[in-house]
Formats: structure tokens, C-alpha cells, sequence
């Protein structure tokens, strides 16, 4: 397969498992958000249970990487050190401001969404993508 077809391919694959990944979410969040009003706490949760179902998936069927698994979830821990404050706050601020809860957690999602993939595919999994095949030969 042509690097370009298996780009495409692997973009929709991880586009599928993040929409899944996307419906943990939204649905932790909803059930959360009945008992618990501020968004912080409902949105950190429900992000940790997409981030680990997204990591697993992807790693296994989209980048299909037979990588030291701590290492790679060390490094995606690395991202969302970073995305997770920032998403938190800004989201904090939306709310202030009067957005919807969950518009905002729509449009953090979206961003997430393209932030991630880029840093699995440049950093994550950099020089370790389609080895799983290779290790079990």
C-alpha cells in the first residue's frame, strides 16, 4: 500500500476510534454533570476514561506499534500535562462567560481531537509505527 493511502487509512482509523472515544466522553460527562455542577470535575473524569480507551485502540490497531507501552502512555501523559490544564481553564472561562458546558466540551474535543493525533504520529509513535506485526512473526 502507497504511504499516502496508508496515511489516509490510518487518519480514519484513528478518526473512528476517537469518535468512540468521543462517545465514552460525552456520555461520562452527561452522567457526571447530573451530580456534580462544576465542569472541572465531570470533564477531567470523562477525559481519563476516552484517553485510556483512545491510547489502547490506537496504539493496537491504527499505529499498530509494538512500543514499550509505558513509554508511549508516558509520552501521552507528557501531552495531556499540557492539554489537560489549559483545556481545563479556558473550558472554566467558557463557562463564565456563559457558553454551553457542552459546546465547550464539543470545541475542546475537536482540538484534542487534531493535537493528539499529530503528537501520536510525530512523537509517540515516530520510527515504532506498523512493529506489532513484525514482533509476532
Amino acid at each position: 500500500m502507497k504511504t499516502d493511502n496508508k496515511n489516509l487509512w490510518q487518519a480514519v482509523k484513528f478518526t473512528l476510534f476517537s469518535i468512540s472515544a468521543g462517545v465514552i466522553q460525552i456520555g461520562s460527562f452527561a452522567l457526571l454533570e447530573i451530580f456534580i455542577k462544576d465542569y472541572w470535575i465531570p470533564y477531567l473524569i470523562s477525559l481519563v476514561l476516552s484517553i485510556l480507551w483512545n491510547f489502547t485502540l490506537n496504539r493496537r490497531y491504527t499505529f499498530k506499534s509494538a512500543a514499550n507501552v509505558p513509554v508511549a502512555m508516558m509520552k501521552v501523559f507528557g501531552f495531556y500535562l499540557v492539554f489537560t490544564p489549559l483545556s481545563t481553564y479556558l473550558g472554566n472561562l467558557a463557562e463564565s462567560a456563559g457558553f454551553n458546558d457542552f459546546l465547550i466540551l464539543i470545541v475542546t474535543m475537536l482540538a484534542n481531537f487534531v493535537l493528539e493525533f499529530l503528537f501520536c504520529k510525530f512523537v509517540v509513535y515516530r520510527g515504532n509505527e506498523n512493529t506489532l506485526e513484525h514482533k509476532r512473526k
